[in-house]
């Protein structure tokens, strides 16, 4: 047996040592500086968007003009293009003298302090029509402490310099980035990110995005596997760590990976004490409440559906993985009919990630009943999964198979108890949670809704909107619902793409209009928005999310028409 090449360290060993050398510089780099850094990225992320979007598309398989090279745009430049410009948005309000949060946002609900955050500018409520987002604090949070406590790096409290390690993530391309921001303009750490080998090749288009902050030497990006990303996990430059990927990945950094992680994890000993941040997914539900639905809401949430099941394959920490209706409503075959049709008709694509065949095969080999609604045997729907220890309710698929689970309930009221319960109490993961109500039915059952909205112990709460919105935001901070554990680490811990630099976070609640314009005028869904650009259905997606993310890396009115123009033919 051939022994394992030996680790060359080298080059490891001196972007820490740079970035430790450059970090005292970040802490005292003062805010106007901070802006005007990020005023000068922007060009950056314009002038690479449409080449970073090539390359993601090449790498899944599709070509750069395909329909599905969409989601490149949405999850690459302008996730990116939107984050930065929410950080200039609040940065610039505290070197104007004002407040990070407006006191009129700033609301109190029971005992928690609900905080809204989107739409932040008139651009957003343009462009957003109908959506809104709100941060809900942990119970007991005054409105006056979540005032004061906002941005404190910025206002007032000692700041600590550090190296941030970020062990990036393999699946959306603008996650190593928008974790970055985070370290540098949220906890004022300078930055060694480690690429992940799935998606490697975006390097040197985050190299040129970041390239003054590389040049000052507050970032730098390393490449390797899991033998550099441990290495770098115990380094004793490495002040902190962040981590996107799964429970195993913390784990193996927190207790180790030989016979002795277990008993380390019972007794509470980790071989790493290091302040450690992680986003770690879970099995993400999209619950689905009875309702007096016309056959334009039962194809346009049937869209919805598929989108948060397809966009990326299903390799997304909350793609909707299990699908849960009411047993006795007669909207439940006609929707899953259109679920059917919709998959059908998608162009061809693969899952891609690595192991994502096999885990396909796992769930097929599970359900030997199991629909597949492409050629090569993905997108798999499993219509009626039966039992807590169901592969599907148990692990994370991370590909193209959506299962569906029946609850009773005969009225929304008694469902939504039983879907909440279910979700929370029977799914591993608290990230990303999507509820789907129709407007009668939201305001006939008020309070059941309401409670349901409350209930969900999970990190981002999508009403009528997919949970997974809330990471491309930048104002909508972005993380597992907090009280997991490193011995029970869960969907991890946390928040990031946080703009508002807000404490005391338990989870954000966005909301959307349940159908589009102009249909949602005259069905108590009002708004100006058409079909959602993100869907998977959408027919000019590609052409509008272009354009959009060049309008937010450098905003001008005279873009708008030909943004609308291409949405409203979606």
């Amino acid at each position: 047996m051939t022994a394992a090449p030996a680790l060359d360290t080298a080059e490891l060993d001196r972007a820490v040592t740079a970035l430790k050398d450059a970090a005292g510089s970040w802490t005292s780099t003062p805010i106007e500086e901070r802006i005007a850094l990020l005023d000068r990225m922007m060009p950056r992320i314009a002038d690479r968007a449409e080449a970073m979007v090539g390359a993601a598309a090449e790498a899944k398989g599709y070509g750069a003009d395909s329909p599905w090279a969409a989601e490149d745009w949405i999850g690459a430049p302008w996730a990116l293009a939107q984050t930065s410009g929410a950080y200039l948005h609040v940065l610039r309000r505290i070197a104007a003298g004002k407040e990070p949060v407006g006191r009129d946002a700033v609301k109190r609900n029971g005992e928690r302090t609900l905080v809204d955050v989107f739409p932040a500018t008139v651009w957003d409520s343009l462009l957003l029509n109908g959506y809104s987002a709100q941060v809900w604090t942990l119970p007991g949070t005054t409105p006056q402490q979540v005032r004061d406590r906002a941005a404190g790096e910025y206002r007032g409290r000692a700041a600590d310099p550090g190296v941030a390690l970020v062990l990036g993530a393999g699946n959306v391309a603008a996650i190593t980035a928008l974790d970055i921001l985070h370290k540098l303009y949220v906890e004022g750490q300078v930055v060694l990110a480690k690429m992940n080998p799935v998606n490697a090749y975006l390097r040197p288009h985050f190299e040129h995005v970041f390239a003054e902050f590389a040049e000052r030497g507050w970032v730098r990006f390393v490449d390797g596997g899991a033998a550099e990303g441990a290495y770098l996990t115990r380094h004793d430059g490495v002040d902190s760590i962040h981590v996107t990927g799964s429970d195993r990945t913390h784990d193996a950094i927190v207790w180790g990976t030989d016979e002795q992680a277990g008993q380390r994890r019972r007794d509470d000993t980790p071989l790493n004490t290091k302040p450690f941040s992680s986003e770690l997914g879970g099995v993400s539900p999209c619950i689905v409440a009875p309702g007096p639905w016309s056959a334009a809401d039962f194809r346009f949430q049937a869209e919805h559906i598929v989108t948060s099941k397809m966009n990326n394959s299903g390799h997304n920490c909350v793609a909707s993985q299990v699908l849960v209706l009411p047993r006795t409503w007669d909207g439940t075959e006609r929707l899953l009919d259109e679920v059917r049709r919709v998959w059908r008709e998608l162009p061809a694509r693969t899952d891609y990630y690595p192991g994502a065949r096999q885990r396909l095969e796992g769930v097929l080999e599970a359900h030997p009943g199991a629909e597949t609604h492409a050629e090569d045997g993905c997108r798999v729907l499993v219509p009626d999964v039966e039992g807590l220890d169901d592969v599907l309710v148990t692990d994370e698929v991370f590909g193209s198979a959506l299962g569906v689970v029946r609850l009773p309930g005969d009225t929304a009221d008694e469902f939504l108890g039983r879907a909440v319960d279910f979700a929370n109490d029977s799914l591993p993961g608290t990230l990303g949670a999507t509820l789907i109500v129709d407007p009668r039915t939201r305001r006939t059952h008020r309070a059941a809704v309401d409670a349901a909205v409350e209930g969900l112990r999970y990190g981002t709460v999508g009403v009528n909107c997919w949970s997974a919105i809330g990471f491309l935001l930048g104002h909508t901070p972005w993380g597992a619902h907090p009280g997991h554990t490193r011995q029970d680490i869960g969907s991890g811990t946390g928040f990031v793409h946080n703009a508002l630099m807000l404490e005391d976070i338990e989870k954000t609640v966005l909301r959307a209009p349940f159908a589009p314009a102009p249909r949602g005028l005259f069905t108590g869904s009002p708004s100006l928005s058409p079909r959602p650009p993100y869907f998977v259905t959408n027919r000019t997606a590609r052409t509008t999310l272009e354009r959009l993310t060049r309008f937010t890396a450098a905003p001008s009115a005279f873009r708008l028409p030909g943004i609308f123009a291409s949405a409203l033919r979606g």
